[in-house]
């Protein structure tokens, strides 16, 4: 470093953008409207510099993170030279670069002595986006128009005036707009203080200190990458992952990747099946965070996260109109957790065949509900995506058991299930479960985080739900050897309760009509697990018995750990005999 770029600067300098960041986030989090954002956090912060690269990501919702950076191109670039301070510009709509609609993003500009040096960013996930369909997801859509209100970049404050009249044409297309208009004034709030911390830093340090400290932190990030990548043999690397037919007739679809490393550098290919009338397709900003999502498990780098982790990773998500890169008018809604988990998997069984020492397993994929009706406490209609509702179980690594209640791998822990008595104060509605799964983690040496079950019950109203993802017939994919024995218990489903002892089990997306005394309930997937099950160690498993994780059953069918139903002691004579006469190939039953 030069005697101007002195380590100190540096450090103080990456401190000051870190500590934005997460000024941005808690400013979300105090002054948000809506359980989606307040409660559950689903929103995601960012700073990028005058070019526009990604100069610091927030450690938030992975999908979010990797699409800002073609979607703040796309923004920049379409209003050009007409850009000035004051600007707050907001954009959802895919044809530029956005992951999926309800995904909206605020952008202000931060200017110094005239002249533009930052991008402060937010992007969140908003109750509803108009539609058909209360909270967006709408699984008969068979184009986006059917979806909800597209965004193109468009200027909310224009020099520092608000467009009343903008603003408004928005927030009349969506439901709930107490909660959309707070939610909004929320994201003006983040950006507002990651440009006012932006501009001390600067008025600090000046313009060029600042920007050398920035190009060594990208480069630094730039190194990082090239180092894991370079500690990877040269060759092609192929794998595949399926998505499973949620239950509207398009059958199971594969989509594949090819990792071509040489040297320092990293060429990802992937290949998917034509898009289809049915809302997983994934337009292109979207598909480049479930690449960058996929890499990153790999890679399992250390902070600076910034865009120069990706300048020595090339991505080509093969031909225009295809389920990983699709057009225009495709539906899509449902595209940042289905396909972008199963791609996220594709992506990292390539890597992983170049590097076996790094495979993880699986997260749980995505599966739950959105909810929707009129509280008859105050004659308002309430939208919301409960968060909660799929929170599934994290993959294990050669080091660990998975998480229990962390997924789904979307947003890879960063999001919060909240109390369950702020969402029955906001909402009109009881919960009557929210727990962890017996025997839903992935099977293996180190298990599988456990999903969680959520089951509410509408009050004094009839409510709309909303099934979306996926999770409900594939499990997780485990590592290194991981099998299950009892396949059907690591899957996730829908079921409602219609009174007298009536329960109908759901697999497949739907919209649901109930009223008060009936329920419904998800039940998410767990995690992948690493390493034979039959090397765990006994004592680990009764433990998991012990504390509910793990059935005495599957303990015997999976673990070949037999356990006294009356004393929860371990037999170890049995225990033995068990796994010698039944290796783990002989032991898969369904």
């Amino acid at each position: 470093m030069t005697q101007q770029l002195d380590p100190i600067t540096l450090a103080v300098v990456r401190g000051a953008l870190e500590t934005t960041q997460r000024e941005m986030t808690m400013t979300l989090e105090k002054t948000a409207r809506s359980s989606v954002f307040n409660v559950a956090h689903d929103y995601s912060n960012a700073l990028f510099n005058h070019r526009p690269e990604m100069i610091l990501q927030g450690q938030d919702i992975p999908i979010h993170l990797g699409g800002l950076i073609p979607a703040m191109k796309a923004v920049a670039a379409f209003f050009g030279d007409d850009i000035h301070e004051g600007d707050i510009i907001y954009h959802n709509d895919p044809a530029y670069m956005g992951s999926h609609i309800l995904d909206c993003c605020m952008y202000k500009p931060v200017f110094h002595e005239g002249r533009l040096v930052f991008w402060a960013v937010c992007k969140g996930h908003v109750t509803d986006i108009g539609g058909p369909v209360p909270a967006g997801y709408n699984p008969d859509a068979r184009e986006i128009f059917a979806e909800g209100l597209r965004i193109p970049p468009v200027k909310l404050w224009e020099k520092g005036r608000p467009r009343e009249d903008v603003i408004n044409f928005m927030l009349t297309n969506m439901r709930s707009r107490r909660d959309q208009e707070g939610d909004l004034r929320a994201q003006l709030g983040a950006v507002n203080v990651g440009a006012r911390n932006l501009s001390a830093l600067l008025r600090k340090y000046g313009v060029e200190t600042v920007q050398a400290c920035i190009d060594e932190l990208l480069d630094m990030a730039d190194r990082h990458m090239r180092d894991i990548i370079r500690s990877v043999p040269d060759g092609s690397y192929r794998a595949e992952a399926v998505l499973e037919d949620a239950g509207h007739g398009y059958g199971d679809l594969t989509i594949g990747a090819q990792v071509d490393i040489r040297g320092d550098t990293c060429s990802i290919r992937i290949s998917s099946p034509p898009q289809i009338p049915y809302f997983i397709n994934s337009y292109a900003g979207n598909s480049i965070s479930g690449v960058y999502l996929g890499l990153m498990m790999f890679a399992q780098l250390d902070p600076p996260y910034n865009e120069g982790l990706y300048r020595c990773i090339h991505v080509d998500l093969g031909p225009e109109g295809t389920l990983c890169n699709a057009a225009e008018p495709a539906p899509h809604v449902n595209s940042t957790t289905t396909p972008m988990e199963t791609l996220a998997d594709a992506v990292r069984l390539a890597l992983e065949q170049a590097d076996p020492s790094r495979a993880v397993g699986s997260w749980g994929h995505s599966s739950g509900l959105n909810i929707a009706g009129i509280d008859t406490r105050n004659q308002e209609e309430y939208v919301t995506m409960v968060l909660a509702s799929l929170i599934s179980g994290a993959g294990a690594t050669a080091y660990m058991d998975g998480w229990n209640a962390c997924g789904p791998q979307c947003c890879f822990g960063a999001l919060y299930s909240g109390d369950i008595e702020m969402l029955e104060h906001s909402y009109p509605i009881l919960i009557h479960r929210y727990g962890l799964i017996p025997d839903s983690g992935g099977a293996g040496k180190h298990r599988g985080g456990c999903g969680t079950v959520w089951e509410v019950e509408p009050l004094d109203h009839t409510m709309t739900a909303v099934s979306f993802g996926e999770g409900r017939f594939q499990p997780a994919l485990g590592a290194r050897g991981a099998v299950n024995a009892r396949p059907g218990l690591k899957v996730g489903r829908i079921e409602i309760r219609e009174g007298a002892g009536r329960v109908r089990t759901v697999k497949e997306n739907a919209i649901f009509t109930l009223k008060e005394g009936q329920r419904i309930a998800s039940y998410n997937p767990g995690g992948g697990g690493w390493g034979p099950a039959r090397e765990r160690d006994p004592a680990a498993v009764l433990r998991d018995v012990r504390n509910g994780l793990v059935s005495i059953e599957a303990a015997r069918d999976e673990y070949g750990v037999v356990i006294d139903p009356d004393t929860l002691e371990l037999d170890g004579k049995r225990t033995r005999d068990l796994r010698a006469n039944t290796p783990q190939s002989d032991a898969l039953v369904a």
